[in-house]
């Protein structure tokens, strides 16, 4: 049976609470929930733009995924939530180029979207991410 294993990297915003960027037992890697914080200062980013904030966030994933020695085409899935219906159109342009530009593969990873609260109000959007690597 394979260890449960903790996956940080300072590419990555440190968690603000208890618990890991990421955990990974033998092929699962589970990345905690993103948001679009600057690595090195912890701040947050672009407030009001949510396109910029999605891929501040998921370079985030990227980071950690990289950690964890995967990819984003181990990717099987994204969990998205968004603080406003009307960010939906731009949050998924930057979500699309963004897999585009960091080879996602031929087989896109699912996703969830859900319009939710999120615990700082300057955070338009917060994403996990579930990876299955070879």
């Amino acid at each position: 049976m394979s260890v449960k294993q903790q996956v940080s990297t300072d590419a990555a915003p440190a968690p603000l609470s208890v618990f890991s960027q990421g955990v990974r037992r033998g092929p699962f890697l589970q990345v905690s929930g993103q948001g679009p914080v600057d690595p090195a200062s912890g701040e947050y980013l672009f407030a009001g733009d949510v396109k910029a904030q999605t891929k501040r966030t998921l370079a985030n994933i990227l980071a950690i995924l990289e950690a964890g020695e995967a990819t984003l085409a181990d990717v099987m899935m994204f969990r998205v939530y968004l603080t406003k219906r009307e960010d939906f159109a731009p949050f998924n342009e930057a979500y699309a180029e963004f897999l585009q530009e960091n080879g996602a593969g031929d087989v896109l990873p699912s996703r969830t979207t859900v319009f939710t609260g999120l615990p700082r109000e300057e955070m338009l959007v917060e994403i996990d991410a579930f990876a299955v690597c070879d």
